[in-house]
């Protein structure tokens, strides 16, 4: 996540919040319901994520690419985990995992490496690498832009440039336009909040640019809606936002609530929980994510939230997951295998009270280059690209884990968490904590 906006976006909800807790007596807050395990319908779709600039390796000339090489970010990218060359067997660990849909991203930086020119190499590449998820037995989540951009379009200012709206709808269109007989779920843009503060906090956009980048985001993504419907009158596009505890209904005014009559299902990406009891999530602010607190309950309370703000709309959690630090096992013990498994019987109990949730993706199927380091480790499978050249897919305890949630179509009935839910989580505040569950 983004360092800037995370950090006074957690202070922020500390600092309005503050009151309100000291405020509440505990034996003001209600019990909660009794505990209850829905049954997922049988089209749950159970998935993996992963984006092309994360995880292809050898890039070509982007915006992200000349950031990292500027030698402001810790890590140089390389190869990454090399999924440009290792896609197909890649693709098969996610088949075995049991998993439905199989995120990736299709980078405009390869396609059009120069203005007008398309490299009919790299679409080859995007034909076959679709083409095997398909074949495996999943279905593609195609994402148009993952805060990636050819070099060129950052030459003429990026997306403080008027031009780039009308640059990415070419390009978009003719992803579209190749891909949409795939009957891919779509996402158009990764994170906009996310990406928009990222292009400040590298240089790439000016600040009092930020306004008029967030209103291209709305029009390309309402532009690009339109055409893959035309294409396809059944298909499923979004945008995933990256769930902010407490303000995030401040956010989603900026981009969700400008675009909402043009989602077929709201994307949420859920990591960092913040309570009363542990405000540790700043450490995600100082990229030390895996010491931020990741408390699974929040998820029931993020997709309470948007299933209340947003009730005609199903939600499918595009990404979620926990890191840890170059594999290493967490300092609060929490196990990769035990956290997944947790989200996944909150996400039970919000479907049980009545949230429409169609599917849930896990971050990611292997570890992955995180927008400058290699540190923090996501995958369900481990990679130590810096130190083993053979980049071998190293599974985690999760994947067991996975795999009988996948086959299960959930956890069991009688699961239960194997830590509690936070006294007073402050992920949808105040109604996480006057409301919770138990």
């Amino acid at each position: 996540m983004p360092v800037p906006l995370f950090r006074s976006l957690v202070a922020t909800a500390v600092v309005m919040l503050a009151g309100l807790v000291a405020s509440v007596p505990a034996d003001a807050v209600p019990a909660g319901r009794s505990p209850g395990v829905a049954v997922l319908p049988a089209g749950f779709l159970w998935g993996v994520a992963s984006s092309g600039f994360q995880s292809e390796g050898d890039t070509p000339d982007s915006n992200w690419r000349r950031h990292v090489l500027s030698g402001a970010s810790p890590d140089r990218i390389g190869t990454s985990v090399d999924f440009r060359h290792r896609y197909r067997s890649d693709i098969a660990l996610a088949a075995e995992l049991g998993a439905r849909v199989y995120r990736v991203s299709i980078e405009w930086a390869r396609v059009e490496p120069r203005p007008g020119v398309v490299d009919r190499r790299e679409l080859a590449y995007y034909d076959a690498m679709i083409a095997a998820i398909v074949a495996a037995g999943m279905r593609p989540m195609i994402t148009l832009d993952h805060w990636v951009y050819p070099g060129w379009v950052a030459d003429r200012g990026g997306w403080a440039d008027p031009a780039t709206p009308g640059l990415w709808l070419r390009n978009a269109r003719r992803i579209v336009d190749r891909y949409a007989r795939f009957d891919p779920l779509w996402i158009t843009i990764n994170e906009p909040a996310y990406y928009v503060v990222q292009e400040v906090a590298t240089g790439a956009l000016p600040a009092v640019a930020a306004p008029a980048m967030v209103d291209r985001l709305v029009a390309v993504h309402r532009s690009i809606y339109d055409h893959i419907h035309r294409r396809d009158p059944d298909a499923m596009v979004s945008s995933n936002s990256a769930y902010i505890p407490t303000v995030e209904p401040v956010i989603d005014a900026q981009f969700v609530d400008r675009v909402a009559d043009k989602l077929d299902y709201l994307g949420v990406d859920y990591y960092y929980s913040v309570s009363p009891a542990d405000t540790g999530a700043w450490h995600a602010a100082i990229d030390e994510q895996w010491l931020a607190p990741v408390a699974a309950d929040g998820l029931y309370y993020a997709l309470r939230d948007y299933a209340r703000r947003y009730p005609a709309t199903p939600i499918y959690v595009v990404e979620s997951g926990m890191p840890t630090r170059d594999g290493a096992p967490r300092p609060d013990g929490y196990r990769r295998s035990d956290h997944l498994t947790d989200l996944v019987y909150w996400l039970q109990r919000a479907t049980g009270d009545g949230v429409d949730v169609i599917g849930y993706n896990y971050w990611s199927l292997t570890d992955n280059y995180e927008w400058g380091s290699y540190t923090p480790r996501f995958g369900l499978y481990t990679v130590n690209v810096e130190s083993d050249p053979t980049l071998t897919r190293r599974p985690t305890d999760a994947v067991a884990a996975y795999r009988r949630i996948t086959a299960a179509n959930g956890v069991p009935t009688t699961y239960r968490p194997t830590r509690p839910a936070e006294f007073c989580s402050l992920v949808a505040a105040p109604s996480s904590c006057t409301d919770p569950v138990r």
